[in-house]
């Protein structure tokens, strides 16, 4: 991004709008401008995507794999033309997506359900009361949801192969499913609105916690395995399908959504960057298992100049990666907030020049978690609470004094890769003019 990325984004907005179509491509028109947008690369130094062999996306496409694509039959055929493949195609490509694509076509839960599935007939069989805690469901029953579950997976699982950009114009939306990028990498998603991939067969798992816990399948952004990826001025919610109006089963929330943006499996070299989430529980997850495996020495992500809009937890939660946390924007009024930054096992978190603005009832020892993990540098951040003066706070102490164990101030590294450091007081106004879809392109 340039140095004054927002001002910039609205120059490039206007000078977009007024641009004349180009050439045909697959699926019709890509204006010219927005063509120029989607070719563009991460900046040299723009966060960790930016190392390795940097990231550029799908920007040497051929005119024969560029599309403009409005539904999910034209978004797959763009992807490489198989649902199934498409994750190995890694063929160059960029996907322009206009407008508003419904993943689920329209259809139910019901249209997914397995004829042998039948959720009361489920919460029967597995109550506690009945089943027990010791074990996970196995049976008939389990069985049949795990086969309802493929079914939606098969329809709202969209994957994205190597050498690709995904970009958004005319309010770009996919609904109520997934971006999945397995085993990938060089790949960009810029100008998209994602929202609301609620599981319709989310598994129960009694000895998940001291209470069990519902666990669905589909972030909105699902990276596992996958290197060198930006996410840049995007929207992620969970629409107007919110968390806290799902009900109660077996005590617990019967929670339908998993993670906005979830980087898992060994998944490196990412940059997250001027993105919006708002109104979403489990926000990012960096590393899934607290076991060395294939984690180890990568995870490296950047997350810059977002927007966290009463999102409950994970922003982000991390395990093993050197992850830099600056300039970003944290809003956090919401009752059901738990935590921004969560400390997991062998993480180094840098955290600098975040602006939190909390509710009188969140206190600044509440903006960090302990997961197992100990290091983590904070510095530059400001904490504004219930509307009133901004002041520097230094979370890790307030943290240290109000719960245990101890965390260490020391992240064990500084990071190099920033194309520019902004002070936290400038955060809100930035980020309020920069973060989210339609700052590039309308």
């Amino acid at each position: 991004m340039p140095r004054f990325a927002a001002v910039a984004g609205l120059a490039i907005l206007v000078s977009l709008a007024a641009a004349p179509p180009a050439a045909a491509h697959s699926g019709g028109a890509v204006p010219k401008n927005a063509l120029q947008l989607a070719r563009q690369t991460l900046p040299a130094d723009d966060g960790w995507a930016a190392a390795g062999a940097g990231t550029s996306g799908g920007s040497a496409a051929d005119d024969a794999h560029v599309a403009v694509v409005r539904n999910r039959a034209e978004l797959i055929a763009a992807l490489g033309g198989d649902a199934a493949t498409n994750g190995q195609n890694a063929t160059p490509k960029i996907v322009v997506v206009s407008g508003r694509i419904d993943l689920r076509e329209g259809k139910s839960c019901d249209d997914f359900a397995d004829p042998a599935y039948d959720l009361d007939a489920f919460l029967a069989a597995y109550d506690p009361a009945v089943w027990g805690r010791a074990t996970k469901p196995s049976g008939p029953l389990e069985d049949a949801r795990v086969r309802s579950a493929r079914v939606q997976g098969e329809q709202v699982k969209i994957n994205v192969g190597s050498n690709t950009t995904i970009v958004g114009v005319n309010g770009a939306r996919l609904e109520h499913g997934s971006l999945v990028l397995t085993n990938v990498s060089n790949v960009i998603v810029r100008n998209l609105e994602v929202t609301d991939a609620a599981d319709c067969f989310p598994a129960w798992d009694p000895t998940d916690g001291s209470a069990g816990n519902w666990n669905s399948l589909y972030d909105l952004v699902s990276l596992s395995g996958a290197s060198n990826v930006w996410i840049d001025h995007n929207t992620f919610s969970d629409g107007n399908n919110h968390d806290a109006d799902q009900p109660l089963h077996f005590g617990r929330p019967y929670q339908v959504h998993d993670g906005a943006t979830d980087f898992i499996r060994g998944s490196d070299l990412i940059t997250v960057s001027w993105n919006d989430y708002y109104d979403h529980d489990k926000t990012m997850l960096i590393g899934s298992t607290d076991t060395p495996g294939v984690d180890v020495g990568k995870l490296r992500v950047t997350v810059h100049h977002n927007r966290f809009g009463n999102v409950i937890q994970r922003a982000p939660r991390v395990r093993f990666g050197q992850v830099d946390v600056y300039d970003n924007l944290y809003v956090a009024t919401d009752e059901e907030y738990i935590y921004s930054l969560g400390v997991g096992v062998e993480s180094s978190i840098y955290a600098e020049n975040n602006y939190f603005r909390l509710s009188a009832d969140i206190t600044p020892a509440d903006v960090i978690a302990y997961w197992k993990g100990t290091r983590i540098t904070t510095r530059g951040n400001l904490v504004q609470i219930s509307g009133r003066t901004p002041k520097p706070v230094d979370l890790i102490g307030a943290y240290n004094e109000a719960y245990d164990p101890d965390l260490s101030p020391d992240a064990g590294w500084t990071p190099t890769l920033r194309p520019r450091l902004d002070p936290a007081w400038a955060v809100p106004v930035l980020v309020a003019a920069g973060a989210g879809i339609r700052r590039l392109y309308r």
